[in-house]
């Protein structure tokens, strides 16, 4: 019931969006308003800034635009009234026009040049929030989403706020995918984090939702850009509160089941520096449960196990401290010095109650047994960034030069107790297994790269850079087996292993860009030096460590071509191809076995090749008075496909899953955003994503090929309410997928929020519940020639969290207007 109920709602909010879009095409009107848009301090032109026609009344959005390569601004069909003009871009101050009228007679506006001012001098700036953004920025290869004000997430992760956006999803062990595929690269501030040696479920886990500004989705990603990551890249930016003047905000939450959060920042500017510092600390505590059935199609063992039933019930407790600080200095109008650095502590505690019953034919019982396991997890990273930009006399000639390095060090203590209850059909005594294991690793990350930017007028403009990324690390795994007789531990040598790696990729891209009229057009080419070099430490029957190294290298050239071409009436079409990589990751290829799982061991593969990614994009988007839309068909060939695949259960009915290069999948599809605003107290962002998976036949492994349709689809309704009150709920829901031998069940949720603002605009108060219904779950049922396996696991109820959020200081420096520059000239952050 619930399930229809699901696919009513999104099918009427489709047919909504439609009706929408039919009644905004049909709206008529004849103003125009242009512009250029310029850098303040070199006049350098500012393409893909995000434009906002608001009603001056009412502040309802009448129209939204884009500024073009050249910087150039033209929003038309603008009906008659006065409104407010606000432009905003990514690292620079949003600018302010109020009172800009539109009569009979008087339709055409000339806002003349426009000239931004930067927010700040670090390569990876984020946009400042004292004016709302627009919601969606599109630039030629990256969607822009702000998610500062996202109700549903407050008060939980960066994997909670992830959820909101569209494009993504993410399961409920924090495991991220991109247009369904999990082939994609999560960068924080444009690096990769440390947080957990790189896990990015527990980096997720680890970053309050309240630290994130933007996110950034790049699905077909530049030359620019590192060509890692299968389906593209998202980036996460985090806060700098970088308003002129002296500013900051705190907010606290408190949630049921004793989750907790905590953030608080603050930032000084003025011409000459930039200071900035935030801090978070997030008390998550989440319950669940789940389940694993395994049957066997031959029995296996002397006792001839058909059928595995395995429950469990769990608990996770992650404690984090994240921080972050920086300083950029103005040593000039042209020279800019930035240091940056950020510290994540983070402990983690997961207590699993496994029960775990055998049978034979007939339901049988062969072995009844229960297990506990308990880990405890804790971990520190750190990072540190220099950054230098220099603007040359020539407009929008630019070097930047960054320089990064990051280390993370990670300890867990895994201890397994299983006992066995009952054999045969009767009660036993026997003591069962008691196992340790203590697993350290160090990581560390070196990042050296550097960008220059040249315009050459009519002919277009160049960019060209180098990078270098060198990964290191260090792990070692000590099993420990309790002898009863001894009352000690003893080593276990056929489990204890150590794995180092050092990953290095070496860089150089270069890509040109023009435009004509309406018609742009880019394209890049990279060219990639990567290895991989591994050693796997292993003990052998003397119990002497023995080592054996593995390589994995290549070069390999990845061009870009992107095609634009505007259309009248705020419309554009996108062609573009990128070749992309998905390197194995260096546990990917450990090839020792984490057996924390009794039925299922996990096992990597030090012979894994990278994938060899192709993809195709054709976008169209579209923007009306109260209507934007963008929708995309997708095309992506990925050959030497990872997946794990599953081996012929041993004696005990345990199955070890291993990453192997299949041979190649063909994933196409079609993909549409659309932001809504029904009326003035309504409005809603939805996006659909239809695709068809393809998977070729593996006889290696006895994969015979599997394809399938999979759709997933979410849709956020804002309301905006009397006495300052705003609500917002979220819906989503997601088909079964297919994989390799088997598919992901279906899934589908309802989160809700709502806030209040006080009426000196400067607290608010908020309450948000996700997993409404509790209804969140995330399975797979797999099968192949030797067993079938039914999977499911799931959060324990509904999770609500209460936020108070302050905000305090100036939001500028800029002497107050004289009285008759008022109506004319407001700022916001900056005004024009």
């Amino acid at each position: 019931m619930k399930k229809n109920l699901y696919k009513y709602i999104f099918i009427t909010l489709t047919i909504c969006t439609a009706t929408a879009l039919k009644i905004s095409a049909q709206t008529t009107a004849s103003g125009k308003l242009t512009g250029k848009v310029v850098d303040v301090q070199n006049n350098e032109t500012v393409p893909y800034a995000s434009a906002v026609v608001l009603d001056r009344k009412t502040k309802a959005i009448v129209k939204t635009g884009q500024t073009d390569i050249n910087g150039n601004l033209i929003i038309t069909n603008i009906p008659d009234g006065v409104f407010t003009v606000k432009i905003s871009y990514v690292g620079y101050q949003t600018m302010v026009r109020d009172s800009i009228s539109i009569l009979k007679g008087r339709e055409l506006i000339n806002l003349g040049t426009i000239k931004m001012k930067a927010a700040n001098g670090n390569i990876l700036s984020e946009v400042t929030i004292t004016a709302t953004k627009a919601p969606i920025q599109l630039g030629i290869d990256k969607k822009v989403f702000s998610v500062d004000q996202s109700l549903v997430s407050e008060g939980g992760s960066a994997g909670d706020l992830l959820q909101n956006v569209p494009s993504i999803q993410t399961d409920v062990d924090g495991n991220v995918s991109l247009r369904g595929s999990t082939g994609v690269r999560v960068l924080i501030d444009g690096k990769p984090s440390l947080i957990a040696g790189g896990n990015v479920a527990q980096v997720l886990a680890s970053i309050p939702a309240s630290s994130i500004e933007t996110v950034e989705v790049i699905t077909n990603p530049s030359s620019k850009y590192d060509a890692e990551g299968q389906s593209g890249i998202i980036n996460i930016v985090l806060k700098k509160n970088t308003k002129l003047g002296l500013n900051g905000n705190v907010a606290l939450t408190a949630g049921n089941r004793d989750n907790y959060n905590g953030n608080a920042s603050v930032s000084f500017q003025n011409k000459k520096i930039n200071i900035y510092g935030n801090y978070g600390y997030r008390y998550g505590n989440r319950p669940g449960e789940g389940f694993n059935n395994i049957t066997y199609k031959t029995p296996v063992g002397t006792d001839e196990i058909t059928y595995a039933s395995q429950i469990t019930n769990s608990t996770s407790l992650d404690k984090s401290h994240n921080a972050k600080a920086g300083l950029d200095y103005y040593l000039t109008d042209k020279d800019i010095l930035s240091f940056s650095g950020g510290f994540n502590i983070r402990d983690n505690d997961r207590n699993d109650r496994l029960d775990i019953n055998k049978y034979g034919a007939g339901q049988r019982a062969v072995e009844f047994s229960n297990r506990t396991n308990t880990n405890n997890g804790s971990g520190k990273s750190y990072d540190l960034n220099f950054d230098y930009s220099h603007k040359f006399k020539k407009q929008g000639e630019e070097l930047t030069f960054n320089f990064g390095y990051s280390e993370g060090s990670n300890d867990n203590f895994q201890l397994y107790n299983t006992q066995i209850s009952n054999v045969n059909g009767a009660p036993v005594t026997i003591a069962g297994e008691l196992r340790n294991n203590q697993n350290d690793g160090i990581n560390s990350n070196y990042n050296i790269q550097a960008d220059y930017t040249v315009p050459m007028g009519k002919l277009g403009k160049i960019e060209t850079g180098y990078r270098s990324q060198i990964r290191l690390s260090d792990n070692s795994a000590v099993a420990n087996l309790f002898n009863a007789t001894t009352g000690e531990y003893d080593k276990d040598y056929l489990l204890s292993n150590e794995f180092n790696s050092k990953d290095q990729v070496h860089a150089l891209y270069f890509n040109y860009q023009n435009q004509i009229k309406n018609f742009g057009y880019q394209i890049g080419l990279r060219g990639e030096d990567a290895k991989l070099n591994t050693s796997s430490g292993g003990f052998d029957r003397a119990n002497d460590l023995i080592y054996i190294p593995g390589s994995i290298a290549y070069k390999r050239l990845y061009p870009s071509v992107y095609i634009t071409q505007k259309f009248k009436g705020d419309q554009q079409l996108q062609l573009s191809y990128t070749r992309r990589v998905n390197r194995p990751r260096p546990w990917d290829t450990n090839p020792f076995v984490d057996y924390s799982d009794p039925l299922n061991w996990r096992q990597g593969n030090p012979s894994l090749l990278p994938e060899d990614v192709h993809s195709f994009e054709l976008g169209f988007s579209k923007f009306w008075p109260k209507v934007t839309l963008i929708s995309t068909a997708y095309m992506r060939r990925t050959n030497d496909l990872i997946q794990r695949v599953r081996s012929i259960p041993d004696a005990d009915g345990i199955i070890v899953t291993k990453p192997q290069n299949l041979t190649r999948n063909l994933a196409s599809g079609l993909e549409f955003i659309a932001k809504v605003d029904v009326v003035k107290a309504w409005n809603f962002t939805a996006n659909v994503n239809i695709y068809h998976s393809k998977i070729d036949a593996v006889p290696e492994y006895n994969i015979n090929g599997n394809s399938g349709y999979n759709w997933n689809a979410n849709v956020t309704s804002n309301f905006v309410l009397p006495h300052n009150i705003t609500l917002q709920l979220r819906g989503e829901y997601e088909s079964d997928e297919v994989i390799a031998q088997g598919k992901w069940k279906e899934n589908y949720g309802l989160d809700a929020g709502a806030k209040y603002d006080f009426p000196n605009k400067k607290a608010s108060l908020s309450l948000n519940v996700r997993n409404v219904l509790n209804t969140q779950r995330w399975g797979m049922y797999v099968e192949d020639a030797n067993s079938i396996t039914d999977f499911q696991r799931k959060m324990a109820g509904a999770m609500g969290n209460l936020t108070f959020s302050y905000r305090f200081g100036k939001t500028t420096f800029m002497k107050k207007p004289k009285k008759q520059e008022q109506q004319e000239m407001k700022p916001d952050e900056g005004s024009f």
